[in-house]
């Protein structure tokens, strides 16, 4: 029978719940932690709802400057879990750190918001997966693949085949998925690199379409965007494009020097990403323009997947240009399936930490003897997911595309949380030198409290009947009220109503006697 934290010595201390450490260095961390943003996925699936929405224009030419404002609360969070995670490494992340400087409740909900959030975003994940395998089969030669993946059910079978695809490889062990993982972000970086220079040359040279725009600097400024109705819901959107890179220290139990390590990686993860964003950003921009013509970034046709709609125009009808849309929808796809597999990972090490601290039940504190890995955390995030998904797809394939804007308003939460934990926590302390005034108290408060406002600013968007529309102009709606507001309230509803049953089961951890509050002294 596998060992339980129960069984080992001080369950609940860091590095002390089975799993194996010294597994991941800082490249490999690294890597993680760009992988889980998915960066192709990410760009494709939601940059286009930040440049407009419903065929009106949200953020427009001026979307590369939410890019950078996003980056803005990204930067002060990763540094808000590099200290957090100096004093107290522990794989809970938000939800140990939230109970140790706040107390039980805050931290059952901080530990919630990682799990809502994957579980929700694994839908929308599976189904770009499942689809964008066959229609990567019908562009190399099925064209019968292709039919078949136009048929929803095809679709959403393959998306189930890849959670569960990717739910084993988390379960063989960290490194395994550390190794795949470098496969899969080095065709993604390529691939986008290749798209940008491609757009670029066209654009430059001339030979791109006739709406094509000549890239200005006024596009990274958001000067003249109204904050409530564009800047608050495209910053949450540009959040999700971001949103993973918490992955690297998630798995900091399992890292090379555990206290600094995934810290580092986070921050490097989160300035590579803005590299990478604003370049392939702009390119899509320039190339393609924000009307509704064609490819244009305004064409509600093209919200859901950029670069599928710029592909075609891109690289052209030439073998050259064939082998090159072949190549963008191979990286959304490894994109896709490399997020599916991250997300796994701090869903199922979040809700091990969680139960090696009687938070939740202690069964999904077993870790696995051979692979040492969370065996019930991991196998039940991957049912637990499917099992969302499928419920999703019967329901309304279009509810799918409300899943990302629900997933901003989750990360704004606990990403927000994690902020303000860490001002409190080093509250005493934060004077003691420069660096940590800034590191350890201002970032942290300003990026919590810039997701917070993002937060509520967004949420009263999402809830207006006519915010989302389906392909056929259909609003998007639960109950009458917008669907992404729904989804996200429902979501921490639900945790809500989880943690007063577990109360009910459960009382010495929300009495404080499996994880006590403290304060830092030093």
């Amino acid at each position: 029978m596998p060992p339980t934290t129960a069984e080992l010595p001080h369950g609940s201390a860091p590095g002390r719940k089975g799993l194996k450490d010294g597994s991941l260095g800082l490249v490999s961390s690294i890597v993680i932690g760009m992988a889980s943003t998915a960066p192709a996925y990410s760009l494709a699936a939601s940059f286009g709802l930040v440049v407009a929405s419903s065929g009106a224009l949200l953020a427009g030419v001026k979307a590369p400057s939410i890019i950078l404002l996003a980056f803005i609360p990204m930067y002060c969070i990763a540094a808000a879990y590099q200290e957090m995670n100096r004093a107290e490494p522990d794989c809970g992340t938000t939800f140990t750190w939230a109970s140790r400087a706040m107390g039980p409740w805050v931290g059952w909900m901080g530990g919630w918001g990682i799990i809502a959030a994957g579980v929700i975003v694994m839908a929308n994940l599976a189904q770009i997966a499942g689809s964008y395998t066959f229609h990567l089969l019908g562009e190399i030669g099925f064209a019968q693949a292709g039919t078949l993946g136009q048929s929803g059910s095809w679709s959403t079978a393959a998306g189930l085949v890849w959670i569960a695809g990717m739910t084993w490889i988390c379960h063989r062990g960290i490194e395994v998925s550390a190794r795949v993982q470098y496969a899969l972000l080095g065709i993604e970086l390529v691939v986008l690199t290749i798209f940008a220079v491609t757009a670029f040359w066209k654009v430059y040279t001339g030979t791109a379409e006739a709406y094509s725009l000549t890239p200005r600097w006024s596009w990274f400024s958001p000067v003249g965007l109204d904050f409530s109705t564009v800047i608050a819901p495209a910053l949450l959107t540009a959040a999700f494009i971001y949103w993973g890179w918490d992955t690297a220290v998630a798995c900091n139990e399992e890292t090379v020097d555990p206290a600094t390590t995934p810290g580092r990686a986070a921050i490097i993860a989160t300035m590579l990403l803005l590299v990478t964003y604003t370049l392939v950003s702009v390119a899509a921009i320039a190339f393609a323009g924000v009307g509704t013509l064609g490819s244009g970034l305004g064409n509600p046709a093209n919200s859901g997947d950029v670069f599928g709609a710029i592909g075609p125009d891109l690289f052209g009808t030439s073998l050259p240009g064939k082998i090159g849309i072949v190549l963008l929808s191979v990286s959304i796809l490894t994109s896709a399936s490399a997020s599916t597999q991250t997300t796994i990972l701090p869903i199922a090490r979040t809700a091990l930490s969680m139960a090696a601290h009687r938070a939740i039940p202690r069964r999904f504190a077993e870790i696995h003897q051979r692979f040492l890995t969370p065996t019930w955390a991991t196998i039940g995030t991957g049912v637990v997911s499917a099992v969302f998904y499928l419920l999703f797809t019967l329901v309304s394939t279009s509810l799918l595309t409300a899943l990302l804007g629900s997933v901003g308003l989750m990360i704004a939460f606990y990403y927000g949380l994690t902020g303000f934990v860490c001002a409190w926590y080093y509250r005493r302390t934060f004077m003691r030198s420069g660096r940590d005034f800034v590191m350890r108290f201002l970032l942290p408060l300003l990026g919590g409290i810039e997701l917070f406002v993002a937060f509520f600013y967004a949420l009263r968007v999402y809830a207006a009947a006519d915010w989302l529309r389906d392909g056929r102009g259909r609003p998007v709606t639960i109950l009458g009220i917008g669907a992404v507001a729904v989804v996200g309230v429902g979501a921490l509803a639900v945790g809500l109503a989880l943690m007063l049953i577990q109360r009910a089961t459960a009382r010495e951890f929300f009495d404080g006697g499996a994880l006590p509050v403290m304060r830092h002294d030093g």
